[in-house]
């Protein structure tokens, strides 16, 4: 283990992403983004005669894809820079100008909308059957159309449009601080050897540490330091809520929850079922889980920082990047050569990032930018654990570059409510893979990594949705979300679900303080979807093989063009079915039973 974090520019080229598939220099980005800046007149002139006639709408509407596509690189250049290295003036520096763009830009185009707004169903039937490549556009018409109960006057869009720099100040300020001003206390570890500490380090590494006595240190570092950022992260978080709430007000929702559920397209009560079975189910197979992890590991008590502990600390794999990505690509072989050859691709063509350096954004993420390829940010620690990360993202990436090959830029997105979908299959199919085998050991192992999955997204980001839900309801109610109130809610959901089982500390409710989702609308009961949807498709894809694969690649394929319900279907599964969450909550039940047996 490093002594000491790296610099950027101390990280070896091999891992790090390569942008040039954006942009062949910086030189070569800061002209495209002074011409994109420039060009957004080539859209402001249709304004006040975008929908005269089919013909205008046609034209203003492609020009304005092309433009959107090339606005999309630019602006993800500068993000990928900013996420390698949050800490270097000159990436703080290109952020701020994307940002400042892309506020007037957004200003600039409000009309669009709201001139869109002006059409009818009958209108826009006429207009496509005079231009049919305006059924290129049909799904954004469509939900245009789903929007305008709650669109405001077109002077008050024009303003908040202007605005969209100040709205994402939150989201900003809290990865700014968290990348670029959190420092943590070096931990000893049971030699008395110092090590060096991060957000990331934690994450990707201690948390998971077989070494008690490292990664309780590890914990301790890691809440002192949150200790010190707490009111002003609060504050920040209760900023962001007060502009999401007071924007459904003004928009005329009933609940901010409405307006972010609108925009999912989801039904208040396939949200609420998420919450709650499996809040409520899955509980007590995860206090199982938490005595048996307990037990194993010899632990007078085990507390929330071991949850995360491997249960067999003598079976601990290790793996190279380079050795993680053949298992993998061997897992996905099942997928189809289409998919297997991006698989291989994105491993050899570093569309990948998995240094640890000073200044790198904290977990893993797949950005996928229509036009070019996805690229997928991860820190690599050696730890197995990490080839399951590395497929999960590998799935994000696989869902939109099989969506841009089959669809145009503003049907390639579903909604966030399936987007984990496809992420969490490649875990399932990777796990399955890996469990054909009779060693006793590394299968207990397989069970834990699967496990540790149902554990991040029915979970830890299934109670991140509870406490928010918990936040959001305090808002609207008028509660100030002081740092204590936010700490006080986080410890409650944490001990109601772990009841007195798990040793919930204190620190723990502090935890609100990790996840960047809480700026990104209703996203942390996300995960769980995505899960359920993967755990069927998945047992369906080993139990019938091709067919359940060709449904699969289907929806992939299908991008935004049909709504989460319609979209899952095609894989043959309902969501509105609650009994679906609860086939999936009594699978993690079975892995849980196969487990304990294991060691009788």
């Amino acid at each position: 283990m490093p002594t000491s974090r790296q610099k950027r520019s101390e990280v070896p080229i091999e891992q790090q992403w390569d942008l040039t598939a954006l942009f062949s220099s910086h030189t070569e980005w800061e002209k495209e983004l002074n011409a994109v800046i420039k060009d957004v007149n080539q859209i402001t002139h249709f304004k006040g005669k975008l929908t005269e006639n089919a013909k205008n709408l046609r034209d203003g509407l492609t020009t304005l894809e092309n433009y959107q596509n090339r606005l999309i690189l630019a602006a993800t250049y500068a993000s990928l820079r900013s996420s390698a290295d949050g800490s270097d003036s000159a990436n703080q520096r290109d952020s701020a100008r994307v940002a400042s763009a892309m506020a007037n830009i957004g200003a600039k185009l409000a009309f669009v909308q709201n001139e869109l707004l002006s059409l009818t169903k009958t209108q826009i039937e006429r207009f496509m059957e005079e231009e049919p490549q305006l059924r290129h556009f049909s799904k954004m018409l469509t939900d245009t159309l789903e929007n305008k109960a709650y669109t405001l006057s077109p002077d008050v869009e024009e303003v908040l449009a202007a605005l969209s720099e100040v709205h994402d100040a939150p989201y900003m300020l809290y990865e700014r601080s968290k990348s670029s001003d959190m420092q943590f206390d070096d931990i000893m570890d049971g030699d008395g050897k110092k090590q060096p500490m991060s957000a990331a380090l934690y994450e990707d590494r201690y948390e998971i540490s077989a070494d008690t006595v490292v990664r309780r240190a590890a914990y301790d570092s890691f809440i002192h330091t949150f200790e010190q950022y707490k009111n002003t992260i609060a504050a920040n978080y209760a900023t962001e809520v007060t502009r999401q709430v007071t924007i459904a007000k003004l928009r005329g929702y009933d609940s901010v929850t409405d307006m972010l559920l609108h925009s999912q397209q989801v039904t208040k009560e396939m949200y609420h079922n998420q919450l709650d079975i499996i809040r409520e189910e899955l509980a007590p197979h995860m206090r199982r889980f938490a005595k048996l992890k307990k037990e194993k590991l010899g632990l007078s008590e085990i507390r929330y920082c071991d949850l995360e502990a491997p249960l067999d600390p003598s079976y601990n794999p290790e793996t190279t990047f380079e050795d993680a990505g053949k298992l993998i690509q061997d897992a996905l072989q099942i997928m189809g050569s289409e998919y297997s050859d991006m698989v291989q691709t994105a491993l050899s063509e570093r569309w990948v990032d998995r240094a640890d350096n000073i200044g790198k954004a904290t977990g893993a993420f797949c950005s996928s930018p229509y036009g070019a390829h996805p690229y997928i940010l991860i820190t690599w620690t050696n730890a197995m654990r990490g080839a399951f990360v590395l497929a999960h993202e590998l799935g994000h990436a696989g869902h939109f570059y099989l969506a841009g090959k089959n669809q145009n830029l503003m049907n390639t997105r579903p909604s966030t409510y399936f987007i984990e979908a496809p992420s969490t299959m490649n875990e399932m199919l990777l796990a399955n893979h890996l469990m054909q085998t009779d060693d006793k050991k590394k299968k207990r192992w397989v069970i834990t990594q699967l496990l540790g999955t149902y554990y991040h997204n029915f979970v830890t980001h299934l109670l991140e949705g509870v406490f928010q839900r918990r936040v959001y309801n305090l808002a609207e109610n008028g509660t100030p979300l002081t740092a204590d109130v936010l700490c006080a809610e986080r410890y409650d959901v944490l001990k109601s679900f772990w009841g007195d089982d798990v040793k919930i500390d204190e620190g723990a409710g502090l935890t609100w303080m990790r996840q960047p989702h809480y700026y990104m609308g209703l996203y942390p009961y996300t995960y769980s979807a995505g899960l359920t949807v993967s755990t069927l498709a998945s047992q369906a894809i080993i139990k019938e093989g091709q067919p359940a694969v060709d449904r699969w690649l289907d929806v992939l394929k299908s991008g935004g063009t049909l709504k989460p319900l319609e979209l899952i279907k095609k894989a043959g599964i309902d969501m509105t079915d609650a009994n679906n969450i609860r086939k999936a909550v009594a699978h993690v039940g079975s892995l849980v039973d196969e487990l304990g047996a294991s060691y009788e």
